[in-house]
């Protein structure tokens, strides 16, 4: 069984001014606003909301200038390499990435990607599950589901392997546009196909990256959750000491 855990408020708020910054509300060069602002605008107290600032300015999100306050500094590049997982689920071409379609089909979702998805417990979803390789072994079984009204009119309930990523096909023929991606890491035994599939002999746990892709109101899209056998992958991440 995996567990999650809510984040904490401050990191919650650091998460939504990201996405302010992003989608250029907040834009690079000028000041955020003030902590009491930000304080009335999300009822949260001074202390969370400067624990918030400080992680953005330690992750090179903002910075502090002496006589003119906090500044917007935009998107660090670390970022973007810390998303390639989350944007390799939306742009894989099926037809010319290494591996194979294992299956497509509409079923009821787990629990947490039917809450991802905002679908009530036991709704179905359409699911592609996709095993890429590398030099022949198993690396990742990637698991990703789609709301049974958005997949009308389009490729992915389909059998046949996409040629275009799941973001362009969307885009094109639903005309939605995704905007940001969130990603959930846990650990977890894999069941019985996914072990098979994954090659992984018994008692060997799979690192779990749910990613939820969601339009500007937050609405997810697709929710995919990618399996990586543990004894092959590591996690890493590299932040400033300031």
């Amino acid at each position: 069984m995996a567990y999650e855990v809510e984040a904490p408020k401050y990191v919650r708020l650091a998460q939504t001014i990201q996405r302010r910054i992003e989608d250029g509300t907040y834009a690079p060069g000028t000041r955020v606003p003030s902590e009491n602002q930000l304080v009335q605008a999300f009822g949260m107290s001074r202390p969370t909301v400067v624990r918030a600032l400080e992680l953005l300015k330690r992750d090179g999100w903002l910075e502090s200038r002496q006589g003119y306050g906090t500044i917007v500094r935009g998107r660090p590049a670390v970022v973007e390499e810390k998303d390639r997982r989350g944007l390799e689920t939306l742009t894989r071409d099926e037809s010319r990435s290494p591996g194979r379609l294992v299956d497509v089909g509409e079923e009821a979702v787990p629990a947490r990607v039917a809450s991802a998805l905002g679908l009530p417990k036991n709704a179905k979803a359409v699911r592609r599950r996709f095993l890429a390789e590398e030099d022949g072994e198993a690396v990742e079984l990637v698991s990703s589901y789609f709301p049974v009204g958005l997949v009308e009119g389009t490729d992915l309930a389909g059998g046949a392997a996409l040629t275009a990523g799941v973001r362009e096909h969307l885009e094109a023929r639903k005309k939605v546009r995704f905007d940001h991606v969130t990603e959930r890491v846990s650990a977890r035994l894999p069941d019985v196909t996914e072990a098979e599939l994954l090659g992984l002999p018994e008692g060997i746990p799979v690192l779990s990256v749910l990613v939820i892709a969601c339009d500007a109101s937050g609405q997810a899209l697709q929710v995919s959750d990618v399996l990586l056998p543990a004894d092959r992958h590591e996690l890493e991440d590299t932040y400033r000491l300031n």
